[in-house]
């Protein structure tokens, strides 16, 4: 069923079940963010697609809008005395944008949910995507600090969105993984992704492809 969500458009995609930082200095976020603190705790959510074409910020912003995006929850929100915001924010489900109103104080998206199609992986996916995580933090170890630093999820679906999150790629191929219809697919997508990392890292050592591969994105 359609709803309406405030949305935030972000140079950068978000994922169920996946903590990020955001920092908050631009008006119309701004707003967005005082009307999520006049809500109850338990109800501040909007929603969050990633930016096509285009900026965060500025007299145009965004030009072009990815259409699947994520439900996210405010869950932690610091003032500064400038006005800006630093938040922590989760996210929850996949939604579909169907229209943005850009004509009030803040952004207005009408959704849809996107649910995931339930399936069951099979354990060779699951083992053939954390033993290529496993090799790729090996890798990247000689240039820099270990990007997930914790015990992976044993869950197939937690675990696709966290290797999604991770894993160094540009904007389309993570939204490419966004869109992916369950969890064995995003594994086996993310697999190969990741095997092309390492692929690259070993033609081109002194230069990790982390950084040849990745686009830098600013959290607004």
């Amino acid at each position: 069923m359609a709803t309406t969500l405030p949305m935030f458009p972000l140079n950068a995609v978000l994922f169920p079940g996946v903590s990020v930082p955001l920092t908050v200095f631009e008006d119309r976020y701004r707003a967005l963010v005082h009307h999520l603190l006049r809500a109850d705790p338990e109800e501040r959510y909007f929603g969050s697609v990633g930016i096509r074409e285009g900026y965060e910020v500025g007299e145009h912003g965004a030009q072009s809008l990815f259409r699947i995006g994520c439900r996210v929850k405010m869950t932690d929100v610091e003032s500064h005395a400038d006005g800006t915001f630093s938040l922590v924010a989760v996210g929850m489900e996949r939604i579909s944008l169907e229209h943005l109103d850009i004509s009030g104080a803040y952004p207005v998206g009408q959704v849809e949910p996107r649910p995931e199609v339930p399936s069951e992986v099979p354990a060779e996916v699951v083992e053939r995507a954390v033993a290529t995580f496993t090799a790729y933090r090996v890798v990247l170890s000689d240039f820099r600090d270990d990007p997930y630093p914790h015990p992976l999820p044993q869950d197939p679906a937690y675990l696709s969105w966290t290797l999604a999150a991770v894993a160094p790629l540009p904007l389309h191929e993570r939204q490419a993984l966004l869109e992916a219809e369950d969890a064995g697919v995003r594994l086996a997508m993310v697999t190969d992704l990741l095997r092309a990392e390492l692929r690259a890292m070993n033609v081109i050592p002194s230069l990790p492809a982390t950084e040849v591969a990745r686009t830098r994105w600013s959290p607004n």
